[in-house]
């Protein structure tokens, strides 16, 4: 898939600066002044660098909501997107989360409040609306996203899909057109771009970048087992979903049908990551930490860099940049590039997991209520599409719209779900890059084939106790 867009996605990020002032991090909210409930949001910044500000799109958003709720008041905290999950996971346990937290922290069912009675109630800011569920788009948002308990935990507000973003300049200049179909055409515009004096892709130590190469090739790899590893469907029940649930995943990881160090595909999967780490990557990257835009992205934005991974809603941080961009989904894996191919097509999949955002099981009374409506408020048309306009926002809602410039991110294979997602980290690894030692050639492919079945192990069965799922495998 290749997106083509322009510097006038300036307009994404225009928006009317509002002052809002951001709380500590850590507690809840409460009563605020002149008897007003005071809440708290807490997440990383996935749109700009600032360390106090989701930016003007997020608050001209609370100063609506605020209109609308006189007796509200919303406070953010901003955490670092390298260590969001370990705070909040930290607090969760401790009792002292805010009101509002940031979906993709590590928890267990019980931390956070189950919002399903809520969404089966009407949204009292959608006139007409019968059952806040009906709002969202199935493909995205619905029994697929439910914990081992039936119960939806958080609530979407935009979808989130990656690509990789290029400099149409830098590519020209080195020879290079924006049709990388295959996996050489990849390899050898990386070898052109760096003869041309560029850092091919921009790189960092997160997670993120070594995660979606991998991951994306682990699907097309793995396809061909599908048939055999889908046990489960998606409401947790014994059948099939079609795809690999994290359910029939953890199944085959637990009764050893998915073995890191036995699966030939895994270790073919990871010698084509370390390929193109070797070939593209900014030869530093270990020692650069990750940012809350693309990844390795002030490589990228100041033009040393010919790519970037990044995200739809990252798109605002080009506004500025004087060189034309464009995107492109990761190839396609075929037998030309190694026999182990099941001829499956590359795809990401737009996903609920962008922007989403639960609430703490001890959250309750007025601050409950408040963070409901918070969400509530947050996917109606009157609070959100303004948001989605400005942030590159890609909506959850059917009735709303994706914003200007991101639309053919939704478009061809790549916006397809994979077959299969392989992104689960332990509790202990959240976040991190876990395949770091094999790309920093310190450890030997043997050697991190075992480290990553032991992770994926892990991950199983902390899945399986966190789910109450009783079958003999997830409790051996």
């Amino acid at each position: 898939m290749r997106t083509r867009h322009y510097r006038s996605a300036a307009a994404i990020a225009a928006a009317t600066t509002i002052a809002l002032a951001t709380a500590g991090c850590g507690g809840g909210g409460g009563a605020g002044a002149e008897g007003k409930t005071t809440i708290t949001l807490a997440g990383p910044n996935q749109w700009n660098s600032q360390a106090d500000s989701f930016g003007p799109a997020w608050e001209s958003m609370i100063e609506r909501f605020e209109e609308a709720e006189p007796g509200i008041d919303v406070e953010t905290t901003v955490l670092p997107i390298s260590s969001f999950a370990d705070t909040l996971s930290t607090q969760l346990a401790a009792g002292t989360a805010p009101e509002l937290i940031f979906g993709q922290t590590p928890h267990n069912p019980d931390q956070v409040t189950p919002l399903t009675e809520y969404l089966e109630a009407p949204n009292p800011y959608v006139e007409g609306n019968e059952r806040w569920l009906d709002m969202f788009d199935e493909n995205y948002y619905g029994d697929a996203q439910r914990n081992g308990s039936g119960d939806l935990e958080s609530v979407p507000l935009n979808l989130v899909i990656a690509g990789i973003f290029y400099n149409e300049d830098a590519f020209a200049e080195a020879g290079v057109d924006g049709d990388v179909e295959t996996f050489e055409d990849l390899i050898g515009a990386c070898n052109k771009l760096s003869d041309a004096g560029y850092t091919p892709m921009a790189m960092d130590s997160g997670s993120l970048g070594a995660g979606w190469i991998s991951e994306t090739i682990y699907a097309m790899l793995l396809d061909k087992y599908v048939a055999e590893w889908d046990q489960y469907a998606a409401d947790g029940t014994e059948g099939t979903a079609g795809s690999v649930t994290w359910k029939s995943l953890s199944k085959a990881i637990l009764t050893g049908e998915l073995d890191a160090t036995e699966t030939p595909e895994v270790a073919e999967s990871l010698r084509l990551t370390k390929e193109v780490y070797d070939a593209c990557a900014t030869p530093n990257w270990s020692g650069i930490p990750p940012t809350s835009t693309f990844v390795g992205g002030d490589e990228f934005l100041a033009g040393d860099a010919a790519m970037a991974w990044g995200t739809n809603f990252n798109t605002g941080t080009l506004a500025d940049v004087d060189w034309e961009w464009s995107s492109f989904g990761f190839p396609t894996i075929t037998t030309e590039t190694t026999p182990l191919s099941s001829g499956a097509t590359a795809k990401f999949g737009a996903a609920a997991g962008g922007t989403n955002y639960m609430i703490p099981a001890t959250v309750t009374g007025d601050q409950l209520d408040a963070a409901v409506k918070f969400l509530q408020f947050a996917t109606s048309p009157d609070g959100g599409q303004a948001w989605l306009d400005e942030t590159g926002g890609i909506p959850a809602t059917v009735d709303a719209k994706p914003a200007p410039g991101v639309e053919d991110l939704m478009a061809g294979d790549w916006a397809l779900a994979k077959s299969m997602n392989l992104s689960g980290r332990s509790m202990a690894n959240a976040g991190k890059n876990i395949l770091d030692g094999y790309l920093l050639e310190t450890k030997t492919l043997d050697e991190q084939l075992d480290a990553l079945e032991g992770e994926w192990t892990t991950w199983a069965q902390e899945t399986a106790e966190k789910s109450g799922w009783s079958e003999d495998w997830a409790t051996q």
